[in-house]
């Protein structure tokens, strides 16, 4: 199973991403969690990526396809993947694109989560993660069993920088903007599931499953 997962900040992908790995047994290739793991350990790729990532700006492309062709390469990655925040641009998709057919394999297909701007804003500016672990929360719609703690390891949870609402406004924007195009591309393929993210964590999923295994 070789899939991309969309959509707009605060959609929830990161959730069902967990969930989708799981089910099918293949890799989460998050180039979120890749920018920010090398944030975190002050490497030149963090230096350069955090200075875009704080004003709410997409990583530039050349950044993005070298990380994710590097991660493709790897030996877990030949039964499968999920790839969550890229490709982010139809720039970025044709690079992808071009990238696998050189090894031989094809998407297939693209999830596209779907929820309006004011739930959006709403869902994001509420997150909690993990500094240790990365598992994700919401003080409203998915809360830890202790307040303000992790399930898994019991860290603190925190709010990360990129989630205040001015900046998460500023991401919202820049999807429509950017990434928007992208549904176009993939529709136009006949890849696209679009998926209603109003509904709740599991009732997303459901969907998700019965569009996959239709």
């Amino acid at each position: 199973m070789r899939l991309v997962i969309l959509g707009p900040p605060g959609a929830g992908k990161g959730t069902q991403a967990d969930s989708i790995i799981k089910r099918y047994d293949i890799p989460h290739i998050s180039t979120g969690d890749i920018f920010r793991e090398n944030i975190k350990n002050e490497t030149e790729l963090g230096k350069e990526c955090k200075g875009f990532m704080d004003k709410g700006l997409l990583v530039p492309d050349d950044l993005v396809v070298s990380i994710v062709q590097d991660r493709l390469s790897k030996s877990d990655c030949q039964n499968g993947f999920l790839l969550d925040g890229f490709p982010r641009t139809v720039g970025q998709a044709v690079s992808l694109d071009a990238e696998l057919d050189k090894m031989g394999i094809k998407l297939d297909k693209v999830i596209n989560i779907e929820a309006d701007k004011e739930i959006l804003v709403e869902r994001a500016i509420g997150r909690r993660v993990c500094p240790s672990c990365g598992a994700t929360y919401h003080i409203k719609f998915n809360r830890p069993q202790e307040e303000g703690q992790c399930d898994l390891d019991g860290s603190k949870l925190i709010q990360r920088e990129d989630d205040v609402e001015e900046t998460v406004a500023t991401r919202i924007q820049v999807y429509l903007d950017q990434t928007l195009p992208l549904i176009n591309y993939y529709g136009a393929q006949g890849l696209l599931l679009n998926i209603d993210g109003t509904q709740s964590i599991d009732a997303i999923f459901d969907q998700i499953v019965q569009e996959l295994e239709r």
